[in-house]
């Protein structure tokens, strides 16, 4: 064991140290990775040599980007959510940069159901997008203690929108967005997007890799036999990324690849070849709503299609339990988009989608239920989706209406279903609060929350000050209630975006 000092090649002045245990404690696909003595950070050698280009780059992402970045009102929300390096360094020709080390709930605590094996190892996404790693009596079942419930993937998918808007804004793409290169804690439902080093700044620094199997967009694979400088070619960029980001959401919700299904090609085509169409020139959809030469999942499951159930079902678990919201983006990114980049979602409109939807959930009663929680299917027989345990109370819908004119009011295309205990937030009763990573801790302060007691839907006000019973017209007080019947109205603010929520219950 040998303890190396290095330099950095930004800050003469500053060092670093790793442990040379006479091979690397770790390898990716272009980096040697080694561990600082406390483990605080790591170094990650590059294999290859690193062009002037390259240096640049890693130079720029480690300063201007920083900066840019995590020096501002947001910036420990990114910290936490990036693994971003910190400095480039050399040493005996090599370059390599400085990452500090994950956070410990991005590490194994237990693995798997029946052996330790996982245990201590990086929470890569693809543990937690397939149903392979869920099916009872299995050696591959994770802990139950490891997975989570199924609304965890709901925000870890919020968190990694915020990643990629982030990144977008700023004009880069990560290049290489798939379940390698993004770690999640389904437990503390949060995620770490890793690989920073090989952004994309258009114009100024190409991609070093067209990106990972299963999230390589349809143009990218469909243009890969054209020389890297034929305008014709296409790169990973922006548009690339809101594909893979889709896929990486489907996959988290449901557990399977949106692309990969039944469709065959020929039998004189070579495999390669094959995967190519399938994921590039043909690519389709495996819940088209027209389509359906692509829904047969036998072929990507053979045997085990029965075992992987619900997940393999897709008459048991379309895509539309996910909420209307969920359902249009996944139409634009994988049927209007797909072979029409500048049609996919933007990375935006995928977290307000999974935030809307996060509002439709409901708790199932069945206590045996392996994903506790369900979206409201907006029937009067509402069950859950996944072990069809009947939901036996009634559920009040808060349907939210803004005002466009003095005593004219819209649809807002947002609603809040109630379970006991729901709470109402703020960004509830005022559209000009927007849900995102901006928000202070006053803001994230419920302002009343719904109880059914005595056979009654209430609603409890604790911090409003403009709330009102338009159907009584009467003024609701902090610490008052109100009780929730089918067609009352109750202004929620008065303040300027103030909304309107318009009540119905439903499953009586």
């Amino acid at each position: 064991m040998l303890t190396v000092t290095v330099t950095s090649i930004i800050y003469p002045n500053k060092s670093y140290q790793y442990i040379d245990m006479g091979s690397p404690s770790a390898a990716g696909g272009m980096k040697d990775i080694y561990f600082s003595p406390d483990k605080s950070y790591v170094i990650g050698f590059y294999r290859a040599p690193q062009d002037f280009n390259s240096v640049e780059r890693l130079k720029k992402i480690v300063t201007t980007y920083f900066d840019r970045f995590f020096n501002n009102p947001a910036g420990a929300y990114y910290k936490e959510l990036y693994s971003w390096p910190t400095d480039v360094i050399k040493y005996e020709n090599r370059i390599g940069i400085i990452v500090p080390c994950y956070n410990k709930n991005f590490f194994f605590k237990k693995g798997y159901e029946l052996n330790d094996a996982l245990k201590g190892q990086d929470k890569e996404g693809k543990w937690f997008a397939s149903p392979l790693f869920r099916v009872s009596n299995s050696k591959s079942k994770l802990d139950s203690s490891e997975l989570g419930t199924w609304l965890s993937y709901f925000q870890i998918g919020v968190n990694i929108a915020r990643g990629v808007k982030r990144l977008h804004a700023a004009g880069l793409a990560h290049s290489d967005l798939s379940y390698k290169n993004v770690l999640i804690d389904p437990v503390s439902k949060t995620a770490a997007i890793i690989d920073i080093d090989g952004l994309v700044v258009p114009g100024l620094f190409a991609p070093d890799v067209i990106g990972t199997p299963d999230f390589i967009a349809p143009e990218v694979l469909a243009t890969l036999h054209l020389n890297i400088k034929d305008p014709n070619r296409k790169l990973p960029n922006i548009q690339t990324d809101k594909h893979a980001l889709a896929v990486l959401i489907y996959m988290y919700l449901l557990y399977r690849h949106p692309l990969k299904g039944g469709k065959f090609f020929g039998s004189d085509i070579e495999a390669d070849e094959e995967v190519k169409l399938a994921m590039g020139t043909k690519a389709l959809f495996i819940e088209h709503p027209t389509d359906k030469s692509n829904q047969n999942l036998k072929r990507e499951y053979g045997d085990n299609l029965q075992k992987f159930q619900p997940w393999t079902n897709l008459a048991k678990t379309p895509y539309t339990i996910l909420g209307p919201y969920l359902k249009d983006l996944f139409d634009l990114a994988f049927i209007k988009g797909l072979h029409n980049p500048n049609e996919r979602p933007p990375a935006s409109m995928w977290e307000q989608a999974l935030i809307k939807t996060m509002d439709l959930k409901l708790q199932c009663a069945n206590i045996k239920c392996d994903q506790k929680w369900f979206i409201y299917n907006d029937t009067n027989n509402t069950s859950c989706t996944f072990c069809n345990t009947r939901y036996h109370t009634s559920i009040p819908i808060l349907d939210l209406y803004f005002q466009t004119a003095p005593g004219k009011w819209k649809p807002e295309n947002q609603r809040l279903v109630v379970y006991n205990g729901t709470t109402l937030q703020l960004w509830h009763t005022n559209r000009n609060v927007i849900t995102n990573e901006n928000l202070t801790p006053a803001q994230k302060i419920p302002v009343g929350y719904f109880s059914f007691y005595n056979n009654k839907w209430l609603f409890v006000n604790q911090t409003l000050t403009s709330l009102v019973d338009k159907s009584e017209n009467k003024e609701i007080k902090i610490g008052e209630m109100v009780e929730l019947t089918t067609g009352k109205q109750l202004i929620l603010s008065k303040e300027d975006g103030g909304r309107v929520a318009v009540i119905s219950i439903a499953n009586e």
